[in-house]
């Protein structure tokens, strides 16, 4: 599978990895981490500036700062820390929850070894990793000041946000994103000191880990991390222990290892141990694997039924007749593909526009009389490509919208189990008040374009603000989109009836993507728009 590409503008204030809130937080063993989450990252040393300095304290924020690629990379394979494969079924709801394990214990047992170690082990390729660390609480100035003194207690529960930890990890449960920088996966790893502290969040987790490492290897790490990583000096990083971290370790910590489902000793070097816990997530997860997209069914659920309410077509004029027959003629150059297909996205959009709603309003003209119009009733219109063949409607919108903001969704086929999955997404902040254009160029199964309405709706667009886009579609595809979401308004220049067996679309234009970027065909037996990007 390859990996999603990175793009230079991954973030308008926007999408994929950290988690819900950007609070300071201290660093728990950075020299171990497995998933690169920049909340993680940064750690107590954005919270407490080095003795002397003037730097201000960070704010409470919400996580839209750029991030790396959702990648983990292990010896064996890629595994994403970011998007997943359908979280939902044919009708559009949720299928399954995540299964989520909760990893305690002591600061610098070794969580996040063997966090690292179990996802390595796991024949899992969407895994979202998270720290406890993340979802630290502001600190006031005192505390700042106790803090630089170490003299604030960063081992206690008050410290910690469990109402923002309780609420993140229900979202990520249930497949949606968590403030536009998370998506729930098929496993979630939960790690923290305090992960077995709260009776809420204890209800949450399906598997209960409590790394048991000796206290004398924790306090070695602790010193060996502080000194050199955060340049403290050891009379400072023992004093805190002594006075903080040891006390809650004995009070908070050590008494939640009866909660646990298993007890692993020695930490990441009790390779027996984490080998049965991959063991035991395997056999949960299996009837998981079972619940496959299944084309083929979503091809004849429909047959033969109206199309929907829902369903806009351009009227078939003989202009747009015209323009139909050049851009399915096999012969056509990719010049004339190009200019003909832009032709039809302007025509469709500014259909589309027409299902906005608009309000009475009365401007006055240039000689000082007053006009009846209309004018846009809504807050902002988003654009939201399903990439590659999407993006290439979005100066067709900008040339009829002011002021759109657009945002793109990356979505793959995986060729082994022919799911569509969620590789990468940018979506402006906010976009819940939008009305939403979703542009696909051509829609044959609909699976694609089911996962970006799914989205959407995830980050809290309402269904009926929801406007899907596309110059071709296949009956099966509408069929598909309508069945699960029956007030997203499909609108398109054409509909076809079939797709073949490889579900391309009959007679349909060939591959989009390909004729009009000028880029090699896919290989024979590869849906048209899912391995470009679409669907």
């Amino acid at each position: 599978m390859a990996a999603p590409p990175a793009r230079a503008d991954a973030d308008p204030s926007p999408t994929s990895p950290p988690t819900a809130r950007d609070t300071p937080g201290r660093q728990a063993e950075k020299s171990e981490t497995a998933c690169e989450d920049r909340s993680n990252a940064e750690s107590l040393d954005r919270l407490l500036p080095p003795v002397g300095t003037g730097r201000s304290p960070r704010k409470r924020t919400t996580s839209q700062c750029k991030s790396e690629p959702p990648l983990l990379r292990t010896s064996k394979r890629t595994i994403y820390t970011a998007g997943r494969p359908p979280w939902y079924n044919e009708h559009g709801t949720q299928s399954k929850e995540a299964f989520a394990i909760g990893l305690g214990g002591g600061s610098a047992s070794g969580k996040t070894t063997v966090a690292r170690m179990i996802i390595e082990a796991l024949d899992v390729p969407w895994v979202v990793l998270l720290s406890m660390d993340s979802f630290y609480k502001v600190l006031t100035e005192q505390q700042q000041e106790q803090a630089a003194h170490n003299n604030f207690n960063f081992d206690h529960p008050d410290a910690f946000d469990f109402d923002l930890i309780i609420s993140t990890l229900k979202k990520l449960k249930q497949g949606k994103s968590v403030k536009k920088t998370l998506y729930g996966a098929n496993v979630i790893i939960f790690e923290g000191i305090m992960a077995f502290a709260d009776k809420t969040l204890l209800e949450l987790l399906d598997m209960k880990i409590f790394v048991d490492t000796d206290s004398d290897i924790r306090l070695v790490r602790r010193l060996r991390r502080d000194i050199s990583e955060r340049g403290r000096d050891i009379e400072g990083v023992i004093k805190q222990y002594n006075k903080f971290v040891k006390p809650s370790f004995d009070q908070y910590i050590q008494p939640t290892m009866r909660l646990a489902d298993i007890v692993v000793p020695r930490g990441s070097g009790n390779t027996v141990a984490i080998d049965l816990i991959v063991q035991h997530v395997h056999s949960q997860l299996e009837e998981q694997r079972k619940l496959r997209w299944d084309m083929a069914a979503l091809a004849s659920a429909h047959q033969c039924h109206p199309l929907p309410r829902t369903l806009s077509v351009l009227k078939s004029t003989p202009q747009v007749r015209g323009m139909h027959t050049i851009i399915r003629d096999k012969e056509t150059s990719r010049d004339e593909f190009i200019f003909y297909s832009k032709r039809l996205m302007r025509l469709l959009i500014e259909h589309a526009l027409s299902f906005l709603p608009f309000q009475d309003c009365v401007v006055q003209t240039p000689q000082g009389q007053d006009y009846a119009g209309k004018c846009y009733a809504g807050k902002q219109i988003t654009g939201v490509s399903i990439l590659r063949a999407g993006e290439t409607m979005e100066p067709a919108l900008r040339a009829v919208c002011k002021d759109v903001r657009i945002g793109t969704i990356l979505i793959q086929t995986n060729q082994l189990t022919g799911e569509p999955e969620l590789h990468y997404l940018r979506l402006p902040k906010d976009i819940s008040d939008d009305h939403v254009i979703l542009m696909d160029c051509t829609v044959s199964t609909g699976a694609a374009a089911m996962m970006a309405v799914r989205v959407l709706l995830d980050h809290d667009v309402p269904e009926d603000k929801i406007f899907l886009l596309s110059l071709l579609m296949a009956e099966m595809g509408v069929h598909s989109v309508a069945y699960a979401f029956p007030r997203v308004r499909i609108i398109t220049t054409a509909v076809d009836k079939r797709v073949n067996d490889l579900f391309r679309i009959i007679p349909g234009i060939g591959n989009f993507g390909d004729r009009y970027f000028g880029t090699d065909a896919v290989p024979d037996g590869s849906d048209e728009e899912e391995v470009a990007y679409t669907g």
